[in-house]
């Protein structure tokens, strides 16, 4: 019996867990004691990751589609080389950006880095990943006003902060371990404030909660920073020393008078003063924002409203403070900063010519073999699928069938292309069950790699078992993909999960997020490291914050308040379509499109199996729509959806809530995105409830 220790690669806390192995198996799975992110706990996702692909196993042979729509499965070498030359010759038929991949913040970053490699310095094709859909808009948040994408927190800070502020985020089913440190925050007279249209898990336990009419965050955060400036509860010094442009946005707030909030907010002028006064009177004062708030159409000022009641209090770089973005899946930083799809290796822009010499230098390869121009967004690459540019798409680790947003839209994207590559560790997700080609690979307990989970934490992924001899990794389809290519050369240091991460080191160096001073090695049975950590430097802390000199990444070195009027909803409610359609996580235990925690048997006895949404009990009343009947839900996107009603008191009167879990949900979500990130619009939808869907009509469906 021995005793491994890795890494979860479910959320962005990337806890740590020690893995317990006697003859080839899994025997128990136990959180490790002293890692600085989860300290001896974990969600029962973590806790069962001895079940992926357990009950649902593919053949661990590549599977091909013959001409006849049937399947047949064949050698990893027949399948790499046919692909290969598939992908060739659409290359060279219709050019290289008639090719495009679809990521994940799931992957290792040297699996990311290495996709990288193969399909943007070498076919010079588009390769976006589904971090787009839950982090693009805290990434242009923090570039813009940072300087850098650079969340500055610890999770510590959830410890040391008196007055917790959690906007738009759920982290009792989301983050439950980070809720287990709000728990064990011991601050006497500590507060846990909640602003969310809805009575989440979280605002039910919260010691203040703010029900905000749906997307009116962006008014509410201009309305506080006029109450904050008018009441003189404002850091002038800090302002002064470490901001820039807060004239303007003191002169821009004063048309966002307390007198407007109920009318733009629905909270009263009593609450939102309250809230102000809150903020205040915290000595230490943190704010933390996730989903509610990346996914929406104006959603990178959004947070930038967030950004700058931080900045203009004075909460920024000092224990429990800070602005604080949650991220949502184990390695969405990683794919970040280190995935060479919106920035080039390190961070930094492709048109900066002392950049590319240096990440060219890094690589070993000349300056032009570097890409150009960023990746073409998420939307853009379905959106071209669907005109007939793209021709082939390789998918990998993530199901946008079931969650790109307007799904059908995916499904008329697949229909269109070419050749269409999904490699998963399963072979019958809603992307991968009619596919062209399908990779099967193993999942994280038999890898090796980095993870950076949300708070810049680096740490190690390990193998747990051994693989069989026909299994692949993710890595090692890539090499193989890359070398059937021809890249030849090109991959000469490419050739271990080692090999990439000392390049990347390389590539960080002198950048904020520098890796030099991490040893591959050192990462095991750590407590991981947070960047920046730089050759020569000492760890002293577990647990380091950003800019607590002061400094930021920009120019000058000042954090920049930016502003900017609110839209209008480009699709707001009406007489047709006059109910909110919510949506976000609905247990603890279930994972995004469920391909995983479906093994997971307490889950399975926990959840739905099939869709539902949550109904206000007096609308339900005014329907007159009955607990657990199923209804017919249409959508302003022209598409429509069966749910079974819950009725509850969680949600406002016009709003209703839907997990995410379901392919029916994003069957109903618009095609509208953040102007400055192109991340979808999620969560405020306009829909029609259409009553009287009888059983056999559900069935039908």
């Amino acid at each position: 019996m021995k005793k491994i220790q890795s890494t979860c690669n479910y959320c962005s806390l990337a806890c740590n867990l020690d893995f317990i192995v006697e003859n080839g198996k899994i025997e128990r799975i136990i959180p490790t004691v002293d890692y600085p992110v989860n300290k001896g706990f974990s969600c029962i996702k973590g806790l069962r990751l001895d079940r992926q692909q357990q009950v649902y196993k593919p053949s661990s042979l590549p599977r091909l589609k013959k001409a006849d729509g049937t399947f047949e499965h064949t050698s990893w070498n027949q399948a790499v080389e046919q692909t290969a030359g598939k992908l060739t010759e659409i290359v060279e038929k219709y050019g290289p950006e008639s090719v495009a991949a679809i990521s994940t913040g799931q992957l290792p970053l040297e699996e990311m880095a290495l996709l990288g490699h193969v399909l943007r310095n070498y076919l010079k094709a588009n390769v976006d990943g589904n971090t787009r859909l839950c982090m693009a808009t805290s990434v242009v948040a923090h570039k813009q006003s940072f300087g850098f994408d650079a969340p500055p927190y610890t999770l510590n800070d959830f410890e040391l902060s008196d007055t917790i502020i959690l906007i738009g985020a759920n982290p009792v089913v989301a983050h439950p371990i980070a809720w287990g440190r709000i728990r064990a925050n011991k601050i006497e007279g500590k507060k846990v404030i909640v602003i969310d249209p809805r009575q989440s898990e979280t605002a039910q336990r919260a010691d203040y909660h703010y029900p905000l009419k749906a997307k009116s965050d962006i008014k509410l955060f201009y309305i506080l920073a006029n109450v904050l400036i008018g009441e003189g509860w404002i850091d002038e010094t800090y302002i002064e020393n470490h901001t820039e442009n807060f004239e303007a946005f003191k002169e821009f707030v004063a048309d966002y008078p307390l007198d407007i909030a109920e009318e733009e907010t629905n909270l009263t002028k009593e609450q939102v003063l309250e809230l102000a006064t809150l903020i205040h009177e915290g000595k230490n004062v943190s704010f933390w924002w996730t989903m509610g708030i990346n996914q929406g159409y104006e959603a990178v000022r959004s947070e930038q409203g967030i950004i700058n009641l931080a900045l203009m209090t004075g909460n920024m770089g000092r224990p429990g403070t800070g602005a604080n973005s949650l991220t949502g899946q184990s390695n969405a930083m990683g794919s970040r900063i280190f995935s060479n799809t919106a920035g080039l290796y390190g961070g930094g822009d492709y048109d900066n010519p002392v950049r590319r010499q240096a990440v060219a230098n890094a690589l070993e390869i000349e300056e032009s073999l570097l890409p150009t121009k960023p990746t073409l967004p998420y939307n853009v690459i379905i959106e071209k699928i669907i005109a007939g540019e793209i021709k082939a798409l390789w998918v990998v680790s993530t199901n946008p069938r079931h969650s790109w947003t307007n799904n059908k839209t995916f499904q008329e994207a697949m229909d269109k292309l070419d050749l269409f590559i999904v490699q998963d560790i399963y072979d019958d997700t809603d992307s991968s069950a009619d596919c062209d080609v399908f990779f099967p690979v193993v999942s994280g307990v038999k890898k090796e790699g980095t993870y950076i989970n949300t708070e810049r934490r680096l740490s190690a992924l390990r193998p747990v078992l051994e693989r069989e001899e026909i299994e692949r990794t993710d890595f090692e389809v890539f090499f193989k993909m890359g070398e059937a290519l021809g890249m030849g050369p090109l991959l000469d240091n490419w050739k271990t999960p080692e090999d990439v991460f000392n390049l990347m080191k390389k590539c960080s160096k002198g950048m904020p997020c520098d890796i030099t001073g991490i040893e591959y090695d050192a990462l095991p049975n750590s407590r991981g490291i947070q960047w920046p950590f730089r050759e020569g430097e000492l760890l002293k802390e577990d647990e380091r914050r950003l800019f607590e000199d002061g400094n930021y990444y920009t120019p000058s070195k000042k954090a920049k308040f930016i502003f900017e009027e609110p839209l209008e909803n480009p699709i707001p409610l009406s007489e047709e379509f006059p109910y909110v359609f919510n949506t976000g996580r609905g247990t603890v235990g279930q994972w995004h499109t469920q391909t995983r925690t479906r093994e997971i048997e307490e889950v399975r006895g926990a959840v739905s199996e099939g869709a539902y949404v949550y109904l206000n009990e007096k609308l339900a009343d005014d329907l007159g729509i009955n607990n657990q009947e199923i209804i017919e839900i249409s959508s302003i996107n022209g598409e429509s959806s069966l749910f079974q009603a819950i009725l509850s008191n969680t949600v406002a009167y016009n709003e209703i809530y839907a997990p995410i879990h379901y392919v029916e949900t994003n069957t109903l979500t618009p095609s509208l995105y953040d102007s400055y990130s192109k991340e979808p619009s999620y969560k405020t939808t306009p829909v029609q409830i259409v009553k009287g869907v009888t059983k056999n009509e559900a069935n039908k469906n």
